[in-house]
């Protein structure tokens, strides 16, 4: 299987995480931004939580403050759209994204996918493929009641160990989520050893994307 390189261990990029919800791009490429980090990455991150409100902000500060805790620089910023109602909410979330654009040009953009079967991260993926469309727009995936995983395209080896850091990270910042059943060690593992045996990873465990449109020089 070709192994393509996008981020290199000592070089710098602009890394644009876009998530609904407090927990979402920890859950999807929360591994990948630790793995990046470790490997010697210089991002500059600027992380973005749309429902994020009253408790849910604190969990997303908190969260973001150690997944990031090695990046160059991180800007957090937080709105507080109303859960579920992001399709309803029309020009609203659309102007914010717009916003978002003219703010940052991201090497490389973290978003929900096309896939998804809740309708806020449908949403927020059609609107960064609107926005960013000239940028390189990883999709990731989250694990959820609907039964919505499909194929991926891109993975993303992780270690075991940055496996373990980033499932420790979600229990200790997300309690708001702990009583989801779906929510706990067994899932998010479940997932990346299933990934990681798609990609061969050698540790057993991956993340997986899907990248829609990308030029390859």
């Amino acid at each position: 299987m070709k192994r393509l390189e996008i981020v290199r261990p000592g070089e710098r990029a602009t890394l644009l995480c876009i998530g609904a919800h407090s927990d979402d791009i920890e859950i999807g490429a929360g591994g990948t931004i630790l793995s990046w980090l470790r490997a010697g990455v210089i991002l500059d991150v600027h992380w973005c939580v749309l429902s994020a409100a009253g408790a849910r902000g604190l969990e997303a500060r908190a969260s973001a403050e150690q997944f990031l805790a090695g990046a160059a620089s991180v800007n957090v910023e937080l709105a507080d759209f109303e859960d579920s109602y992001f399709p309803y909410l029309g020009g609203a979330v659309k102007g914010w994204m717009q916003g978002l654009k003219e703010r940052v040009d991201p090497d490389i953009v973290l978003t929900h996918r096309a896939t998804d079967a809740h309708q806020d991260h449908r949403e927020l993926c059609q609107l960064t493929a609107n926005a960013f469309r000239d940028n390189l727009i990883l999709e990731y995936e989250i694990p959820k009641w609907d039964g919505d995983l499909d194929k991926a395209n891109i993975y993303v080896p992780l270690q075991a160990s940055v496996l373990d850091q980033k499932i420790e990270l979600l229990m200790k910042h997300f309690g708001s989520q702990r009583s989801k059943l779906w929510f706990d060690d067994e899932t998010f593992r479940s997932l990346a050893r299933l990934r990681g045996m798609e990609c061969r990873a050698p540790d057993r465990y991956a993340e997986a994307f899907v990248i829609r449109k990308a030029v390859l020089n």
